[in-house]
């Protein structure tokens, strides 16, 4: 089938169309954000071991995913759940009680997995079902018996939707366009949960927090297309927070269709991109150098989504791919880990013959996951393993140098982090490749460093075997799981963090471009591009080699590719064997620039945030659109540092946003500042 937090608690800024920036709104108070999967960190990969016992999952936590670098773990609903004589997949999902004795295990083995997963440096997200309950009546896998559907252990026939909710006349939906319908009403007669009630929502959140005192972090939320998005954030403002202090991360199912939309719900979590598994099976069954424009091909952003390949609706229905399509499939996980696009995950269940056939069990219950029969494991791949290292190692670093070969041939790099190329041929395949990699031998590790793969002048020439793809990234490479020890490449490069305030008009986006390979060597078609996250903060981290001096600019490129250049001198930098951070303004120039750190005491509403504007370009020119983001991270004081010219005086203000972009304005006068020749400037504000 388809908590209390303290004040300024997991944040996020939030990107708005510009408004006038004069204009005054009053505030709206709003449930706080969810937390987010941190995509931009290492060991965001999910592996979803669907209908894995809770056994079979400790192990696996222990023996693969913690050693891999996996960062989560997605596992099966844990409720005690309907029992009939077929044992079929989706008992699962029609939930009988919210006792967590269940086919996969009792509540003690539900715990003592959570705790091998923590151990190992797994978090553990389970699967909420909590739009309704079973449809069908009888005795569950813990002995609870149920003879009238809607008359529950933890629920009464007032807490489901009924005719005074619902328009049809059997309570079931029967016209997906009507928003009633799909969320008043029962979906394939599943008794619908009235989550408008402030009781319902109470209990639904009792369940979710008694996985949360067990060691949960966080929640795949079933079917939520069928609650309203109000009703969900409602409930996550009930949570308590995990065990580590923090609120729990949350991704919905909200398949596509007439209503609602998946970006409806990017308030309340992050939302799994149907879309983007549609796109992949589509380009892997046809042409892979379509995958040049994935970005803009109708996925949702970045910063919203949860990526997949493949889950257990749509291996089954036929509109992903699955196991059954063998190289193809695989090929297809590669590429979504080596794509820095949104969380993503890595699907492993049971072998079937039917769609709604049941994992191996006995009486019900699912027996040990045995890889060798029965099962398909990827997440413990060669390949797949090797790639989790790739993609945890290349991190935040933009896709780079990215090269159509043929119709099945493509490579693109990461901003000389890393490299790779895939073939979704039937032979193999040699061309030569752009890699953007500093020189030096580097392991493949989709075949377990059993090849290697030499870069000089930053090209290489590789060898792609059908159905197959060549990895490579730098740093040394040690296997840990199922392949072959080998070393990696070369370290001979230090991360460099590239900071651009610069305001820019829709399509269009901004670019780092220098004097070295790194940075495209001045050629605009090989910019880096930058991550529009903090927008009008522009970031990118690039691998660049040390004790290198080097010359640099930003670049703005419009939906057509028309390039527009800074009109400022190059600026200048040279690194070291430590990470560097260049914080840059859009048409300052470096010996023109100051810094300022801008620091604000104020208290927000969740999911409200608060920025600076002024009456210098790199302040925004007043425009609240183009207002510098405050991070929270001491809140309740939100702190920035922004380029600024030096000697120069200029007004400023401090601004509120809440999550529909309205904007509060402090009161008074505005505030004032003159920079001199030094850096180093800072302001200590209170908000009036």
């Amino acid at each position: 089938m388809t908590g209390r937090r303290p004040p300024g608690f997991l944040r996020r800024a939030t990107t708005v169309a510009a408004v006038g920036a004069l204009a005054l709104t009053g505030p709206t108070a709003l449930p706080a954000h969810p937390a987010r999967a941190d995509t931009t960190a290492k060991g965001d990969v999910i592996a979803n071991l669907w209908e894995w016992n809770w056994d079979s999952i400790a192990a696996e936590c222990t023996q693969v995913l913690g050693p891999a670098g996996y960062g989560a773990v997605q596992v099966a609903p844990p409720a005690e759940s309907m029992k009939q004589s077929n044992y079929y997949w989706w008992d699962v999902y029609q939930p009988y009680a919210y006792n967590l004795n269940s086919r996969f295990g009792t509540a003690a083995k539900f715990a003592d997995m959570i705790g091998a997963c923590h151990k190992a440096g797994v978090k553990v997200y389970t699967d909420a079902v909590i739009n309704h309950t079973a449809a069908q009546t009888g005795t569950d896998y813990n002995g609870t018996a149920i003879t009238d559907k809607y008359a529950t252990p933890d629920w009464n026939r007032t807490d489901y939707h009924d005719s005074a909710d619902c328009p049809t006349s059997d309570l079931t939906i029967q016209d997906y366009s009507n928003l009633t319908q799909v969320q008043n009403c029962e979906l394939l007669g599943l008794p619908d949960l009235k989550t408008g009630s402030d009781t319902v929502r109470a209990g639904i959140a009792d369940y979710l927090d008694k996985q949360l005192a067990l060691g949960v972090d966080g929640f795949r939320v079933d079917a939520a297309k069928h609650i309203p998005e109000a009703d969900l954030a409602a409930i996550e403002s009930k949570l308590t927070h995990t065990a580590s202090g923090t609120a729990p991360y949350m991704f919905q199912e909200v398949y596509p269709g007439s209503t609602p939309q998946p970006g409806d719900y990017f308030g309340s979590g992050d939302v799994l991109d149907f879309t983007y598994a549609s796109k992949l099976k589509s380009a892997f069954q046809g042409n892979v150098s379509d995958l040049a424009s994935l970005s803009s091909s109708g996925i949702l952003p970045a910063a919203d989504s949860v990526s997949f390949v493949t889950n257990h609706d749509t291996e089954r229905n036929g509109l992903h791919l699955s196991y059954k399509d063998g190289d193809t499939y695989k090929l297809a996980n590669l590429f979504q880990l080596a794509y820095k696009w949104s969380t993503p995950t890595v699907y492993a269940s049971w072998e079937w013959t039917r769609s709604d056939q049941a994992p191996p069990n006995s009486s019900g219950f699912v027996t040990t996951t045995d890889c060798s029969n029965g099962w398909y494991c990827l997440d413990r791949d060669t390949g797949v393993v090797g790639m989790v290292a790739w993609h945890n190692a290349t991190d935040t670093a933009a896709v780079s140098d990215w090269q159509t070969k043929s119709s099945g041939v493509i490579g693109f790099g990461r901003s000389g982090k890393g490299f790779f190329a895939l073939n979704n041929g039937s032979s193999s395949a040699t061309y030569t490749f752009t890699t953007g990699m500093a020189d030096g031998t580097y392991a493949n590790v989709v075949d377990g460093g059993a090849t290697k793969v030499t870069v000089s002048g930053g090209s290489a020439s590789i060898t792609i075997p059908a159905k197959g793809a060549v990895a490579f990234f730098n740093a040394s490479y040690t296997c840990t799981v199922g392949c072959t020890n080998a070393g990696g490449g070369s370290s001979s490069t230090v991360s460099t963090t590239f900071n651009e305030y610069a305001p820019t008009t829709s399509g269009t986006d901004v670019y780092v471009v220098g004097s070295i390979s790194a940075l495209g060597s001045w050629d605009p078609s090989k910019a880096i591009r930058l991550s529009s996250s903090g927008y009008p903060l522009w970031s990118g981290e690039v691998s660049v080699p040390i004790n290198t001096s080097f010359q640099y600019k930003f670049v703005k490129k419009d939906a057509s590719g028309n390039v527009t250049w800074e009109s400022n001198a190059n600026r200048s930098a040279t690194t070291t064997a430590s990470a560097l951070s260049l914080n840059n303004s859009w048409n300052v120039a470096d010996p023109d620039a100051t810094d300022v750190t801008f620091n604000e005491y104020a208290t927000t509403d969740w999911g409200t945030n608060v920025y600076v504007v002024g009456s210098i370009a790199s302040l925004g020119s007043w425009n609240t659109g183009d207002a510098v983001p405050l991070s929270s991270a001491a809140y309740p004081t939100w702190s920035k540092l922004a380029i600024v010219p030096r000697s120069t005086a200029f007004t400023y203000k401090y601004l509120k946003k809440d999550g529909s972009g309205n904007v509060t304005w402090e009161s008074g006068a505005n505030r004032s500042y003159t920079t001199g020749t030094s850096s180093g400037y800072t302001t200590g504000d209170t908000w009036r």
